[in-house]
Formats: structure tokens, sequence, C-alpha cells
């Protein structure tokens, strides 16, 4: 897979459907196995299909109820940064997720890099109707 536009999209709708159903296989399916996965700057990152699987069983493991929602990607060369957010409950009780993941893709549309940051706030609180970047 050479459109790396294609890649991006796949990767956020993945994303949304695998967050809401705690599908950690769909989601580390997108990784390279070589991949470089940083869920915030100051974290370690985690390495590889093995270290996506990681990261994302533990942060499942602390979610309910997750509703997500994902932008349009932009993408320029084999980059893209995609904008999501999510309401979830952890802990009995509700967060908000709003973030964004930059993206680097190999020329197979698997993510090589991500670099993700993003921002949390208690209470369920949906997007605007006008967010999708």
């Amino acid at each position: 897979m050479s459109d790396i536009r294609r890649a991006a999209q796949r990767w956020a709708d993945t994303w949304r459907r695998a967050w809401e159903r705690h599908d950690v296989e769909a989601i580390v399916a997108l990784y390279a196995p070589t991949a470089v996965y940083s869920t915030q700057p100051f974290r370690e990152a985690y390495r590889g299909r093995r270290g996506a699987r990681e990261y994302v069983s533990q942060a499942f493991a602390a979610e309910e109820h997750v509703e997500a929602w994902f932008g349009r990607p932009i993408v320029a060369g084999d980059r893209a940064s995609v904008a999501w957010w999510a309401c979830t409950v952890e802990q009995g009780r509700a967060v908000t997720l709003a973030g964004t993941s930059t993206l680097r893709f190999d020329e197979d549309g698997l993510v090589l890099e991500e670099w993700d940051t993003w921002n949390q706030v208690e209470g369920g609180i949906p997007p605007d109707p006008d967010w999708g970047p």
C-alpha cells in the first residue's frame, strides 16, 4: 500500500472501531514489527508489535464504555497527523481524552513511528458538532 492517505484513514477507522470494542489485535495489526510507539512525550516508547500490544492492552483494561471520534488525516509525504477524541469511564469516573497522533508509515501502509500527545478532563464531554479537523 503506497497510498499514505489511505493508510492514515485506515489507521483512524480501525482505531475508532477497535477502541470502542477493545479489539487489541485489530490495532496491533496496524503497526510494523519495528514500530516505535510514543504514547506521551515523557514516557518511554513502546517498541514493535509487542510494545503496541502491551500499551493498548493496559489502556483498554482501565477503560469502559468508550465512544471515539477521529478527524480526517492531514498527510504530507510518508507522515500523517490525526486528531482524536474519546469519552470513556475509568475507575468508575467519566473522562474525556482529546489528542493528536503523528504517524510515519512504511511502503506497506504500516505504522513505523507514532507520537501521541493528549489532554484529559473529568466528565464525558463529546466533541463540538463542528469538530473534526
